[in-house]
């Protein structure tokens, strides 16, 4: 299978990421294995989670997907064999985001505890700290790079500006510089990514690692109406895309898949990983039926007509 590249690392990964949210959340510790040794087995190497997933369940604390993950690489001694991303400054109970020094040290030490390893692959600012300056950020990473704990870092959900301004800063001073971006964006949120931040990180060479690439399982297809929302943990969140564009968007995405013989799911991944801006986008899989409709995208070579059809219906 083709590697890509993350940016300009020395970390090359199949073109799609396994979203570890669902970890410890939608299905269990054992459901969890099964999705990722399935995972591996198929060709793909990367694994996103990060230290607050998910302790927006009652009764947990955060760190649920990172135990998960480092009891399952324990367990099947394959830790060279995949490469872990996790994120940092997320609210894990003091109230705020936070990218302080003091902060990300002890941060950094929890989550390699809980994934038992001795480095992250990847490590990624979750959220912006606007009372941290970025300088402040990116030092800090420095001295986890040298100290062995992270070999790379990214950043998700920063502002333009403010990911400009860490680029320019690591440039300037000295300091790790983010090789990677985690956007939301897919067939439907497209806007966003595209007007604001895309040529941004086309002219910095980042990888995209996109999230909700599946608008929270819209693009699967499963929501089509109010009365569907239900059928899922997830579903609450769907309404917003019952609209026109968003059935505009099913209804290719039907047509497309009747085509290719395959889900809209797949077709939905197969439009990201064909964008010039993606690298792997992120997607999680609750089942091996999910995971099979998810890992299938990356064979399909979708046609211009598919893919000038996709771009016609998600139009904003």
């Amino acid at each position: 299978m083709e590697k890509r590249q993350l940016g300009e690392s020395d970390l090359y990964v199949a073109p799609l990421t396994l979203g570890g949210n669902v970890f410890g959340w939608t299905i269990d510790e054992k459901k969890s294995f099964e999705i990722l040794d399935e995972f591996v087995a198929s060709g793909f190497n990367l694994i996103d989670t990060a230290d607050v997933y998910s302790r927006w369940v009652p009764g947990n604390n955060g760190g649920e997907s990172e135990k998960i993950i480092g009891k399952w690489m324990k367990e099947r001694a394959n830790r060279n064999k995949v490469i872990i991303a996790t994120k940092v400054g997320a609210d894990m109970g003091q109230g705020r985001t936070d990218l302080s020094k003091a902060y990300i040290l002890k941060a950094v030490d929890d989550s390699l505890r809980r994934l038992q390893t001795d480095y992250i692959d990847l490590y990624q600012t979750h959220w912006d700290d606007d009372e941290t300056q970025v300088e402040e950020t990116l030092e800090t990473y420095g001295e986890l790079v040298k100290a062995g704990k992270v070999k790379w870092i990214g950043a998700s959900n920063l502002s333009p500006e403010r990911l400009s301004a860490s680029l320019e800063a690591s440039k300037t001073h000295g300091f790790p510089s983010y090789q990677t971006f985690q956007p939301e964006y897919n067939l439907y949120a497209r806007e966003g990514f595209e007007k604001e931040i895309e040529a941004l990180c086309l002219e910095n060479n980042l990888g995209v690692i996109n999230y909700y690439a599946l608008a929270s399982g819209f693009l699967t297809g499963k929501y089509r109406r109010e009365a569907d929302l239900g059928k899922s943990a997830r579903g609450g969140g769907i309404k917003d895309y019952l609209n026109e564009r968003g059935f505009k968007i099913l209804k290719s995405l039907d047509e497309v898949s009747g085509r290719y013989n395959t889900t809209p799911a797949s077709i939905s991944i197969a439009w990201l990983i064909a964008r010039k801006s993606v690298t792997a986008p992120i997607a999680s899989a609750t089942s091996l039926e999910q995971l099979k409709a998810l890992t299938k995208a990356a064979e399909l070579q979708l046609d211009t007509d598919a893919v000038e059809q996709l771009n016609n219906a998600s139009a904003y």
